[in-house]
């Protein structure tokens, strides 16, 4: 972000309407780097970043914008924004290395004091329990096409709940799970990279899963705040009038649209009108 940048978003702070919520949001792969620090474990972000080409002119995670060391600055940055609200994902290996069992004090220390910042700044947390990064042991493990994932979610979700419950009002389980199945599993551009087609469609239907059981162990923990998905909606027009384009363009727009809002909202994968 530009100081022009910087200026404009100050000056529309100012002249909006009381009631709206200006925020800012990030990923903590994206930007945290210190991939090993403090008992962070790796993550299948972190092998995907090692392969060749898989990452613009090769640009390395470890440092990113170095923000698990310039948090100060970065809260800073953001005062001086005027947001009311910042969106960070918890990276879930550097709360619980292995995805499952032991659960990394350090790490639940770094966003406690991330919060506690953010409070004191007058910024809302608003907190996303997954932005991509699985574990690599789970990962290794099959990812997302494992059932299993979606219950070690739910166990890393308590631990994430029983410990910023009491400050955080917002919750995001999931962002853009549509995007991991169909960049990372179906077309392999993202993270783990890999090209199953439409095998990769477990990985979707297990995230969903994974998403109802943490809102149940968000909810089991006391968490009485908003909690939702992140979704990403492209909605795709027909080139002409052709049926084919047609049909493409409905297929293209129900697998963005569809995927995720129908089951998270009405807990089956069937939509009302087929019921």
């Amino acid at each position: 972000m530009t100081v022009q940048d910087a200026a404009t978003v100050g000056d529309l702070a100012g002249r909006i309407r009381p009631d709206f919520t200006l925020g800012v949001a990030a990923a903590a792969f994206q930007i945290e780097g210190s991939l090993t620090a403090d008992g962070r474990g790796p993550s299948s972000w972190d092998a995907f970043a090692e392969k060749p080409g898989a990452i613009v002119d090769g640009h390395s995670p470890a440092v990113a914008c170095d923000h698990y060391n310039r948090t100060d600055e970065d809260i800073a940055l953001m005062q001086d924004l005027g947001v009311d609200s910042y969106r960070f994902s918890l990276s879930w290996p550097r709360i619980q290395p292995g995805g499952k069992g032991p659960i990394n004090q350090q790490g639940l220390d770094f966003y406690d004091r991330l919060i506690d910042k953010l409070l004191k700044a007058g910024i809302s947390p608003m907190v996303t329990l997954f932005h991509w990064d699985t574990p690599l042991p789970l990962e290794h493990d099959g990812g997302w096409l494992n059932r299993a994932t979606a219950e070690r979610f739910a166990e890393y979700s308590a631990a994430a709940a029983h410990r910023f419950g009491d400050r955080v009002a917002q919750w995001v389980t999931l962002n853009e799970p549509v995007s991991v199945a169909l960049q990372g599993y179906a077309l392999g551009v993202h993270a783990p990279g890999r090209r199953l087609l439409f095998d990769a469609l477990p990985a979707a239907h297990h995230q969903l899963l994974g998403h109802g059981l943490a809102v149940q162990a968000l909810r089991a923990a006391g968490v009485a705040g908003t909690v939702g998905v992140a979704n990403v909606h492209s909605p795709v027009r027909p080139a002409s009038k052709r049926l084919a384009d047609g049909l493409m363009a409905k297929a293209s727009t129900s697998s963005s649209t569809g995927c995720t809002p129908i089951p998270s909202s009405w807990g089956s994968t069937q939509s009302r009108r087929s019921r």
